[in-house]
């Protein structure tokens, strides 16, 4: 819309008709001719909006990408015009979008990354109907970059990648086409506008090929300090749902009097709680509060979790401390207490354990991929839960629980205080424990006390030297049972009064996996030991690009918690093919990329060649994680350490000049010693002119450089230059020999000599 084209009662308002004056007084901007650069430009923004879609997965696209485009029609056919009143226009709308922000702003206090993209985008489709410059396409190509890292924010699949890749590929030619016009290059003749120099193909795609690999290198090589260093964390909207009954557990695997438990389908859970049966193939049998370990099957892997988390770990999710025979139940379940939060704030406040050890914070967030029963998983000792219910409860054995079950796309974040697994200290802990502890974690069926004790004894009395430490002894059996029994897939039904850890240790001689647990929790407990079964996640498979574990809920399975006084709990994993203790905070997570890398690879070599690989890639990161401490350490000493920075930047560029002219002259020698004697002395002498300031062009021929010297030269020294080059024409297309070694003592008495430069 043109200033012509505005109503006459808007200019003559008395607060518009000045602007509108002033407005129309300047002069017309300098336009932005390139179409191609337009059109890049736009589909830039147009992938912005698409990749944050796909990441935060709204609908933005449908409306803001036929918008833009017609916004970047509207502003290329009008670009010569002033365009006033779309200019008003443009302002009042992004006046109702920044009202709009700040609304949503108040809702999403929490997480305010999707409400700046919809800000963004609104921001950018009423500006694409106005841009003219060079410029205001420079504001559509920033925010087109901020669009990709707000997604890339929020986005948790690799789907990302291939928007990411489009993205750069688009990136490429916009920077070219930039550059150009700010050189005020303009098209040439009848070019069209598509066809422009610099825009190869062939030279787009080297570029872009050698972007990505360089880009994926140092992605790989870079270090992965811990995050969240701000206290706002992820957590999905609020839900207003309390608690109608906090001992519940909703988990659509069990069936409950033909009805699935917390749901009023029926039909579709297939776990029984008690008896023969079957295991549901999509929710683990073990998040209930009785579980039962009579049933058969296997699950179908299923993505249900993916977890940010600065530390690996067991995702823990729900304890047992009652032995039932044939499963178990919590005893307590009715003592399970529900914690309230304040309205403005999605954060609750946990009851934390009495430790003297240390331990570590760890931020978690858990984004929920598919339906799960209403536990919430955390690494174990939670302080604080980022959630959005209102309520949620804690039971007795530290397992935290939701108002309802975990819907798809469930975020929220935990902050838990990680013990350190210091064996030393844990073997010293005390071996004399309170009632309550005795009365709930010391319990073993009368009818199988006796024969479970004499076997534990009878595998602790196999070690090479006596065990006395309570650690000691829970890790030697944990390692027994993952050598002296297996996995058997084929496992028949129990009986109905056959107790499954006597017929692990002594029928069937193992079981399915997660009776390993079973049978070592009450072994431990048989020889005076606290223990309880706790159930939870593995922490799933690593993705290097997006930073996230992916989880399973076939990563579901049960481990053993002993506990030791004044430490607290501690899990010990008896399961064949998995490690003795689940991962700890003491492994370094720094260069997790590459160490993931490092696994896909040792997995083709041979162990050999694997272990010594491994030691000395080992030994290079110790060296350079080590210098690097010491070298932050001195240089954070204030004016001190600033000097002995600069001092020792001067002293690595001088280090680093050295050895560029060293591998230079060590190639220029390699590159010599591939030359027949005859080229390689002449080639020697002309390089050495060269740095006299007298070198032979391209185009002469060794006779006119010859001429060239004589003019310039002393008579004896052109006579040397003469002398071998002569030799080496006729060696080179005469096929004479020279007599080397009267030409190299020329060459040496040549080299005495000095030239005077022309």
């Amino acid at each position: 819309m043109s200033s012509s084209s505005a109503p006459a009662w808007l200019r003559s308002l008395p607060l518009i008709s000045p602007l509108w004056e002033r407005l129309a007084s300047q002069p017309l901007p300098k336009t932005e001719e390139s179409l191609l650069l337009r059109v890049l430009t736009q589909a830039m923004v147009i992938v912005g909006i698409i990749a944050t879609d796909v990441a935060a997965e709204t609908q933005m696209s449908l409306w803001a990408i036929p918008l833009s485009i017609a916004g970047a029609y509207w502003s290329w056919s009008h670009r010569h015009q002033r365009n006033i009143s779309t200019k008003f226009c443009i302002a009042i709308g992004m006046l109702i979008a920044l009202g709009a922000f700040l609304l949503g702003l108040r809702e999403q206090l929490n997480d305010t990354r999707l409400v700046l993209a919809e800000l963004l985008v609104q921001l950018q489709v009423l500006h694409s109907f106005h841009m003219p410059r060079r410029q205001d396409l420079g504001y559509s190509m920033v925010i087109g970059l901020i669009l990709i890292g707000v997604a890339s924010t929020l986005s948790q699949t690799m789907i990302f990648g291939l928007v990411l890749l489009a993205f750069l590929t688009i990136s490429l030619p916009v920077l070219v086409l930039d550059y150009r016009s700010r050189l005020d290059l303009r098209q040439v003749g009848g070019r069209s506008p598509f066809r422009q120099p610099g825009l190869s193909p062939r030279r787009l795609a080297t570029f872009l090929v050698i972007i990505l690999a360089l880009g994926l290198t140092i992605f790989m090589l870079m270090p992965r300090l811990p995050g969240y260093q701000l206290r706002t964390f992820p957590v999905s909207s609020q839900i207003n749902q309390s608690f109608e009954n906090n001992r519940q557990i909703i988990n659509p695997g069990y069936v409950r009097n033909g009805n699935l438990a917390g749901n009023s389908e029926a039909g579709v859970g297939r776990g029984q709680a008690s008896g023969p049966g079957e295991l549901d193939k999509t929710f683990y049998y073990g998040f209930n509060t009785r579980i039962n370990q009579n049933l058969r099957g296997q699950m179908q892997p299923k993505v249900v979790l993916r977890v940010r988390s600065q530390a690996e770990g067991f995702w823990r999710v729900l304890a047992f401390d009652r032995y039932l025979g044939q499963g178990w139940d919590i005893s307590r379940n009715e003592q399970t207490r529900t914690l309230n939060r304040p309205g403005w704030s999605y954060q609750f406040f946990l009851p934390r354990p009495i430790t003297i050890n240390k331990t570590k914070e760890v931020i978690q967030t858990y984004t929920v991929v598919s339906e799960l029963p209403n536990l919430i998983p955390a690494l174990t000792q939670p302080k604080e839960l980022f959630f959005p219910t209102p309520q949620v409860a804690l039971d007795t054995e530290g397992s935290l629980r939701s108002p309802l079950g975990l819907p798809e796309g469930l975020t929220y974040t935990v902050i838990s205080e990680v013990p350190y697994r210091d064996r030393t200290r844990l073997q010293t802990a005390p071996k004399s424990y309170n009632k309550g502890i005795r009365e709930v974690y010391l319990q073993v069926p009368d009818a199988i006390r006796e024969r479970v004790r004499k076997r534990t004894e009878e595998l602790l009395a196999t070690s090479p030297r006596p065990i006395i430490s309570v650690y000691e002894k829970a890790l030697f059996l944990t390692q027994a049972l993952k050598q002296q029994y297996s996995v058997q897939p084929d496992l028949p039904y129990l009986k109905p009064k056959e107790d499954l850890v006597e017929a692990f240790l002594f029928k069937y001689k193992g079981g399915y996996p997660d009776h390993f647990a079973t049978t070592l929790t009450i072994m431990l407990r048989s020889i005076g030991i606290p223990a309880r079964l706790v159930a939870g996640y593995g922490s799933g498979e690593f993705n290097p690009f997006t930073g996230l574990y992916e989880v399973k809920n076939t990563d579901a399975y049960a481990m053993t918690e002993v506990y030791f006084p004044k430490f607290g709990w501690f899990a010990f994993d008896p399961l064949p093919g998995h490690e003795l203790i689940p991962p700890s905070i003491e492994e370094d997570q720094t260069f997790s990329v590459v160490q993931q890398f490092w696994k896909w690879v040792a997995g083709w070599l041979p162990s050999p060649v694997t272990g010594f690989l491994g030691r000395f890639f080992g030994t290079m990161i110790g060296w350079i994680v080590g210098i690097t401490s010491w070298l932050v350490g001195v240089f954070s000493q204030g004016w001190v350490g600033l000097f002995a920075a600069l001092l020792t930047g001067v002293g690595l560029g001088f280090l680093g000049w050295l050895s560029w002219r060293g591998w230079r002259s060590w190639r220029y020698q390699r590159w010599l010693a591939t030359l027949p004697p005859m080229e390689r002395l002449y080639r020697q002498m002309l390089d050495w002119l060269a740095q006299q300031g007298i070198g032979k062009r391209m185009a002469q021929t060794p006779l006119e450089y010859v001429h060239q010297i004589r003019l310039t030269q002393p008579t004896e020294r052109a006579a040397i230059v003469e002398q071998i080059s002569q030799a080496y024409v006729r060696w080179r297309y005469g096929g004479q020999m020279p007599d080397l070694q009267e030409l190299q003592r020329s060459w040496k008495n040549l080299k005495k000599s000095s030239f005077r430069r022309t």
